[in-house]
């Protein structure tokens, strides 16, 4: 992580899938250790990782065994990993322009994450 810059570093934490490998380096790496704008990214990343995990471990599993027909119990869980997907696209974006986009809910998260270890 030593030529990688900082909004680099920020980018591939939302690349989609991967992204939680990237953001866990960052996180460990003490380079960015002083840098809150890139730990901010790297625990937002984290927790849209998250988001897509319960959903794909909790939430489908849950509509697999509802009264719905076979072919309706993937709709929902499509729908919210559609959004996650989008989400980590928008957020590459934001963050290739140099913004910081605070998502809701997992933003609140990952700045309470970033001010816990100082």
């Amino acid at each position: 992580m030593h030529g990688i810059s900082p909004r680099t570093a920020s980018l591939l934490c939302y690349i989609p899938i991967l992204g939680w490998i990237v953001s866990i380096v960052v996180l460990a790496s003490a380079r960015f250790r002083a840098d809150a704008r890139v730990r901010f990214h790297a625990f937002q990343g984290l927790y849209l990782f998250v988001a897509w995990l319960l959903v794909d471990w909790v939430v489908a599993p849950m509509f697999g065994f509802a009264f719905w027909g076979p072919p309706f119990h993937n709709v929902f869980p499509g729908l919210l990993k559609a959004v996650i997907f989008g989400t980590w696209i928008f957020m590459m974006v934001k963050t290739s322009q140099d913004e910081t986009y605070k998502l809701p809910i997992l933003g609140d998260l990952a700045e309470k994450s970033v001010s816990e270890q100082r």
